[in-house]
């Protein structure tokens, strides 16, 4: 019976194949519109994530207070405010995995007859473990590196590939500001961060040797800067009131005056973005839809066209003892056949606009599974609905009065 009613719906729409390829262009737009806009989104969302997931979970970072003189006051940073006893006191506090000093710099490096320019991070072993970032090559410096000043440093793929190309660079001697350093390690690939910037351009020494050997410092033991990770995320905010309290007790700071610090939540930020991209995925989303319900009113539009070209045929079928549901299901089956069938082409383009859009702007795009399933069963269910009420108008007909419509 069923399989009887799919071929007479197949025939006429084959009867009308023009018209039935402008009703399924719509629903092809409105799903290829979906799975395209979704896996954008997605990608988004992964890209983000990604570049959460490089910078490290539940961090803070703490930068030294302003500085004023004569009127001029400094940004953030700009005094030396914060030491590296203070990073020693905050990792005693509860709840508190690592807190790594940083004194960052910039300065030529010089291998032979290549140099380049890179970040130089003055910082100690708990600033890998913050970043979680792994040596992939070699190995780490120490504690007791970091108490002697050794001249060792750890070195980015970036950095290693513009002066060693292929080489392994493990245990060669480079010249930050004409001082030998040896190489130990060679850190992981991290890849672009949330500002933009390749992490991966970057070498990493003691604190003590950036401090008394590259870059020098006003005070003895101060830094601009550090990085303090926390066990966990729900723990973030009492962390974070008992590293103001402590430091607020540790600089002497009176109650009524402001924090000679800067505290950042960087997970927070991190968050923010990241839900930033789902809403716009999900709002890329809502636009398509929207595409599917032009699709659905053009599916509806049509059947209600066939179903006043064909009243003479739906009276002569009643007439010979057709049911009403039987009327109904042909021409739902029609409704639903040119949805499912625009849907499948839909989904084929939607996949081929991804690929090609990853192609030609290098955007990360995510094809999955539940975009192509959620725009597939959107699109069948909206031509069941349109489809529904042009259905039940046959169905509904008078025999006689449709075996005297011309």
């Amino acid at each position: 019976m069923i399989w009887a009613m799919l071929g007479e719906s197949w025939r006429a729409m084959g009867a009308n194949r023009l018209r039935t390829l402008l009703t399924m262009l719509g629903m092809v737009i409105g799903v290829g519109a979906v799975v395209l806009m979704m896996s954008i989104g997605q990608g988004a969302q992964y890209a983000i994530q990604q570049s959460i997931s490089a910078m490290g979970s539940n961090l803070f970072i703490l930068l030294s207070g302003s500085t004023s003189s004569g009127g001029v006051r400094s940004g953030s940073g700009g005094g030396y405010t914060l030491t590296i006893a203070d990073a020693d006191a905050i990792a005693e506090l509860s709840g508190v995995q690592v807190a790594a000093p940083i004194h960052p710099g910039s300065a030529q490096i010089v291998y032979g007859p290549n140099n380049w320019n890179t970040s130089v991070i003055g910082t100690t072993p708990d600033y890998l473990v913050a970043r979680s970032w792994p040596v992939v090559e070699g190995a780490g410096f120490t504690r007791s590196d970091v108490r002697s000043a050794t001249r060792v440093a750890l070195i980015g793929r970036t950095t290693a590939q513009n002066l060693f190309g292929d080489d392994d660079p493990v245990g060669k001697t480079i010249r930050i500001r004409q001082s030998p350093f040896v190489i130990l390690g060679v850190l992981a690939v991290k890849g672009q961060g949330m500002d933009g910037r390749d992490q991966d351009d970057t070498i990493i020494i003691p604190i003590t040797t950036a401090q008394r050997q590259v870059f020098g410092t006003q005070f003895p033991g101060s830094v601009r800067m550090m990085m303090v990770q926390s066990t966990t995320q729900d723990i973030m905010p009492a962390v974070e009131k008992s590293m103001t309290d402590l430091l607020r007790q540790r600089h002497r700071i009176r109650e009524g005056m402001d924090n000679d610090f800067f505290l950042r939540n960087l997970t927070a930020a991190a968050d923010s973005a990241a839900e930033s991209t789902r809403i716009m995925s999900l709002l890329l989303g809502a636009i398509a839809s929207i595409s599917l319900l032009v699709g659905g009113i053009g599916i509806m539009n049509i059947m209600l066209v066939s179903v006043t070209e064909r009243t003479r045929e739906i009276g002569i079928r009643l007439a010979i003892g057709a049911r009403e549901r039987d009327i109904l299901l042909q021409f739902l089956l029609e409704a639903i056949i040119i949805s499912v069938v625009g849907c499948c082409i839909g989904v084929l383009v939607g996949i081929g606009g991804a690929l090609l859009v990853n192609a030609l702007s290098n955007t990360t795009v995510i094809i999955s599974w539940m975009s192509i399933v959620i725009a597939f069963g959107v699109a069948a269910a909206t031509g069941v609905f349109f489809g529904f009420y042009p259905a039940r108008k046959a169905a509904r007909l008078d025999p006689i009065e449709s075996l005297r419509y011309q």
